[in-house]
């Protein structure tokens, strides 16, 4: 068994999907399949079954995944490791950042650190807050930065900066322009983003300050990003809440307007796993925030 297998295995476990693991780590799609293979010819077991046209995990993977991502974690820190008593400011960052986060507020920082230590890798996974926290908890990520609520005691916790949500709907939207009531919100057509979003988690204890249920809420689409929800909402007669940061273009050009009705400010946190040292690189840009 090698640490390039279990690269692999965990990658495929990832994605149920030879073709995006191949894709994701620059090899071939041959090339993942044999690794797979003679996992599974080597010890004797099926770690994966094919369904239809998908793959899912047998009960072996499913108990083999957590110890295979545990090697690979101690493996990168022993590189680690081994760069900073060489003195040497190299690796890789790997951050696990939510859609807002990772497309209005950390770019200009990546680009600050990488300009002063171009000899380290920056890798940004983007997801919701969920699934970013998830990354850092696996060891997957360095470091995390998501602008929902995260309970868990393994990861540590830091402010970084703050952000507000607002509701956004077209410009001829019948609610634009005009104070709004509870009966205006639940009578609307909503577009929101998905369960495990920050966003959404933020706008849902928003209403509930405000006297509103989201299950009160018409929503007729439930998209991915916030990018898709603003698109959604132009021309259209729904309404959707993201960040300002994300809506400030369209409004600036007359796309879409926001709504009166004001939510509580969020927070944007920076996540960190209690248990493992941070590498001198990760160290460096944190402080570099």
């Amino acid at each position: 068994m090698t640490l390039e297998q279990l690269r692999i295995f965990a990658m495929v476990a990832q994605t149920l999907s030879m073709t995006r693991a191949a894709e994701r780590l620059h090899l071939s799609q041959p090339a993942v399949s044999a690794a797979i293979a003679a996992l599974e010819q080597r010890h004797a077991t099926h770690l994966f079954d094919r369904v239809g046209r998908r793959l899912e995990l047998t009960e072996a993977g499913r108990l083999f995944l957590p110890e295979a991502r545990t090697v690979l974690a101690r493996a990168d820190e022993a590189c680690r490791v081994l760069d900073e008593l060489g003195g040497l400011m190299r690796g890789e960052v790997r951050i696990a950042a939510s859609q807002t986060v990772a497309t209005y507020w950390l770019p200009r920082r990546m680009a600050r650190f990488a300009a002063t230590a171009p000899h380290v890798r920056l890798h940004l996974f983007v997801g919701n807050t969920a699934q970013s926290a998830a990354r850092v908890l696996q060891g997957e990520a360095d470091i995390g930065f998501v602008e929902g609520e995260v309970d868990e005691a393994l990861l540590s916790r830091q402010v970084v900066d703050h952000d507000r949500i607002g509701l956004y709907a077209a410009h001829d939207h019948p609610l634009a322009g005009r104070p709004l009531t509870r009966v205006d919100l639940e009578a609307a057509q909503w577009v929101m983003r998905e369960p495990g979003s920050g966003t959404r988690d933020h706008v849902t204890a928003g209403l509930v300050e405000s006297g509103l249920a989201i299950e009160h809420l018409q929503i007729l689409l439930e998209l991915p990003s916030n990018g898709a929800a603003l698109e959604a909402v132009e021309g259209s007669q729904l309404v959707t809440a993201v960040s300002e940061l994300a809506a400030a273009a369209r409004v600036g050009v007359g796309l879409i307007r926001p709504l009166e009705w004001p939510l509580p400010p969020r927070e944007f946190t920076m996540l960190l796993h209690r248990a493992r040292r941070p590498s001198r690189a990760t160290a460096a840009f944190q402080a570099s925030l």
